[in-house]
């Protein structure tokens, strides 16, 4: 792939945003190990905007970044130990939201409206990243699979949000970027 100077700008700009909301202080929910961060925010905003490669690229190089130790997580941590740990699986998820958002979004290149990018946001930035985190959650901390699925139902009204402001926001920088490029 290769990338010019304005998709790499695009790139590294959407890594510093991920980043950035990880400056936000996490939000424990006390029923599982797993806090509420704005990162996954990031997340989803780099698959709308950026599409498939470069938005996977981004969230690839921002999760490489923290594996090497860099302390870009919520709570200013780093290292290969969020990996391993009960946030590993929402961590390693991350990196095929903006693969599945984007291959997905592809196929509705026509009919993609506001609702249309919505639901494919929620299912793959929401509903996909919260049911591997949990199933990786119950494999780490030996819990059933259905109590961690339990448990994850705490994030889903938070992280629609996320997925409506992802959308909302994602959909107007995409449009200019566009326009943008065109010119």
């Amino acid at each position: 792939m290769k990338l010019h100077t304005i998709q790499l700008t695009h790139i590294a700009i959407m890594t510093a945003i991920i980043i950035v909301l990880g400056f936000i202080p996490p939000i424990p929910i006390g029923i599982i190990p797993v806090p509420i961060v704005l990162q996954n925010l990031g997340v989803m905003l780099a698959a709308i905007v950026l599409g498939t490669k470069q938005g996977t690229f981004s969230v690839g190089l921002f999760l490489l970044m923290v594996l090497l130790g860099m302390p870009f997580l919520t709570g200013q941590t780093g290292g290969i130990s969020s990996f391993c740990s009960p946030s590993g699986g929402y961590l390693i998820a991350w990196l095929f939201v903006p693969l599945l958002i984007g291959i997905t979004l592809s196929h509705f290149k026509n009919h993609q409206t506001f609702f249309v990018t919505f639901l494919i946001t929620w299912i793959f930035g929401v509903a996909f990243v919260d049911a591997f985190g949990a199933f990786f959650l119950a494999w780490f901390t030996h819990i059933s699979i259905k109590s961690a699925l339990i448990a994850g139902l705490a994030f889903i009204p938070g992280d629609t949000l996320k997925a409506i402001l992802a959308t909302w926001i994602g959909l107007r920088v995409h449009k200019h970027l566009t326009l943008v490029n065109q010119n």
